[in-house]
């Protein structure tokens, strides 16, 4: 499908909409930046697959204005399923084609000094606190995909949390794409400063089956001591196009848990990253995944270890059916000065069709003597005595084939650290295999 893009990508119109926006002069530069770098930058390039001709652009990045809902009830039936019956509309934030319809942090948490907004106010109000953080993670012109983020981001949140501050409660926020032909590019920013502790959730789903595309972008900072559990459930239809970078820096004594299901319908392009920069400090790094029809998925996990007795753990499950194909790469480097750092990963892919395909590769680079590292990495298909034994107890095929895909991916929903998240990721999975 071939999208005509040049009026999307006009330098006036980029203006237009930041100045309706009333974006700070440093974000509008930010903008026109990755407009200017769009014309040299390339395409990512992710291990074995082909991306070039994927739509990553549509032509719809603004729509129609939504209501400003103040209840949860008054949400659509397909969010009040992912946030939950039992939530009280605290603490949570949604967002429709990029458009804030619903936003409530309870008073507790405003008194101190939490702050958990939707970027463009979070621009307005504490632009101040955005600007040393949006984009040092993740930089805006390391290909065009991101360059093209910068200039049309359109949606996303920013999460603070003050040194001292222990957040009990998961904050949580649901993207949602509602409009076929729709092009959503989201920005997260979450903040935790030192000695301080929080848990953030988020979910991306579309509310049509029709075309999208998705190109998203999540920084996280977790200062000394700091305490961050990131968990995402992803489960965008199969007209999306999706490309995502989740990203990490994590200083002396803090931590950073990622908790991740990777549940979209559609291609998708997905990057993690965490830079452990401290000494001390430490990533742990869960994602579960699902492919089916035609789709590709591509994920990569990298854990950089910068500092001193820091720990990286990584492990990925993926079951593929019908002609779907996924690439799992994973990847630990120890850079030199790190000594006593220890590094493991495990990748594993079940392929429970003769067309499906599914690639494992563990990478340990290694630049420091004084460490410890690890990995493993398998890529099967089911088991023929498993399904036997199964079928041969009156189960029919689908079912056999569905409690082998719920007990190959349980050893990774289970350790995820957020309760939320698993619930969440085991309805996804059900409704993937169903």
């Amino acid at each position: 499908m071939t999208v005509e893009t040049n009026t999307l990508f006009a330098k006036e119109r980029v203006q237009a909409f930041s100045d309706a926006r009333k974006e700070p002069e440093w974000f509008r530069a930010i903008r026109l930046n990755g407009l200017e770098q769009m014309k040299t930058a390339e395409l990512p390039k992710p291990d074995k697959t082909k991306i070039d001709k994927w739509n990553f652009t549509l032509p719809n990045t603004e729509v129609a204005k939504k209501a400003k809902l103040d209840a949860v009830e008054a949400l659509a039936s397909e969010i009040q399923l992912l946030i939950g019956e039992k939530h009280s509309g605290d603490n949570l934030l949604v967002q429709q084609d990029a458009e804030t319809v619903y936003q409530q942090l309870s008073a507790d948490l405003q008194s101190k000094g939490v702050i958990f907004t939707d970027l463009q106010t979070a621009l307005a109000e504490h632009g101040d606190k955005v600007k040393p953080y949006f984009g040092e993670a993740v930089k805006l012109n390391e290909n065009r995909l991101l360059a093209e983020h910068a200039a049309l981001v359109n949606g996303g949140v920013f999460l603070y949390v003050p040194r001292n501050v222990q957040v009990e409660v998961p904050l949580q926020a649901v993207f949602t794409i509602d409009t076929v032909e729709t092009g959503l590019y989201n920005h997260v920013i979450v903040v935790a400063e030192e000695n301080s502790s929080v848990t953030y959730v988020e979910n991306y789903t579309s509310l049509t089956d029709g075309a999208g595309s998705a190109n998203l972008v999540a920084e996280v900072y977790a200062a000394a001591g700091a305490k961050v559990a990131f968990g995402a459930v992803d489960t965008l239809s199969a007209g999306v196009t999706t490309y995502v970078v989740r990203r990490a820096h994590v200083e002396r004594d803090g931590r950073v848990d990622w908790a991740l299901g990777q549940m979209n319908d559609g291609d998708t392009i997905s990057e993690n990253t965490t830079h452990l920069i401290g000494d001390g400090s430490w990533a742990d790094t869960k994602t579960v995944s699902i492919g089916r029809g035609t789709q590709k998925q591509n994920f990569t996990t990298q854990i950089f270890h910068h500092g001193k007795h820091s720990e990286g753990h990584i492990l990925k499950h993926g079951v593929m059916n019908g002609e779907a194909s996924s690439i799992f790469n994973g990847i630990s480097k120890i850079e030199h000065g790190a000594t006593k750092s220890n590094g493991v990963q495990t990748e594993r892919v079940l392929m429970l069709s003769e067309k499906a395909r599914g690639d494992a590769n563990p990478i340990l680079l290694i630049d420091e003597d004084d460490v410890t590292a690890g990995h493993a990495a398998s890529v099967g298909q089911v088991d023929p005595l498993q399904m036997f034994y199964l079928m041969s107890r009156g189960i029919s095929r689908k079912e056999a084939e569905r409690l082998v895909i719920h007990g190959f991916l349980a050893p990774v929903v289970n350790q995820l650290p957020i309760e939320s998240v698993k619930e969440s990721l085991r309805e996804a999975i059900e409704r993937k295999v169903r």
